[in-house]
């Protein structure tokens, strides 16, 4: 299956999916926020001046995921069904590990939904920080695991 479509001009379109079978789709993503340690520190004891990072950063990574398809120009408009953001700090290397899970019932996959959550939920933690640390580094921003729609289960 082509992933773009292309009118008689040759514009891209978007893809059509009238004759794709409802499946349930689910899709897991994961980024990475590596800061100083400090930084996880103030973070982790809630004393940051701009307030509760690890949540608001969660919202956002919610509020991402459902506008996707606004942010993306082909991405269909999607009815999710359920979107959770993990944040899981480790402070042996001074990182936030942020996991998106996204679920529907659809004629679509939610993996686009799924990676820009944990990129504006990291994102919003920068921007919160930015202030007391603007070295962090936004990595490994990656699908960790797709599953329904015609090509089935897909895990990295």
């Amino acid at each position: 299956m082509k992933l773009t479509h292309l009118n008689e001009k040759g514009d891209a379109q978007m893809v059509d999916v009238s004759d794709k079978q409802i499946t349930v789709r689910q899709a897991i993503a994961q980024s990475t926020v590596n800061m100083k340690k400090e930084t996880l520190d103030l973070i982790l004891s809630g004393t940051h001046k701009k307030g509760d990072v690890l949540a608001v950063a969660r919202v956002a990574g919610i509020q991402a995921a459902k506008k996707c398809w606004d942010l993306i120009p082909l991405c269909h408009p999607l009815m999710l069904s359920k979107v959770t953001i993990d944040m899981n700090p480790n402070t042996e290397n001074s990182s936030i590990e942020i996991r998106a899970l996204v679920k529907l019932e659809g004629k679509t996959g939610v993996e686009m939904e799924a990676l820009t959550a944990v990129s504006v939920a990291a994102l919003t933690v920068y921007d919160m920080c930015k202030g007391v640390d603007r070295g962090m580094i936004i990595s490994n921003t990656k699908l960790i695991e797709k599953t329904g729609g015609k090509s089935g289960s897909w895990k990295a």
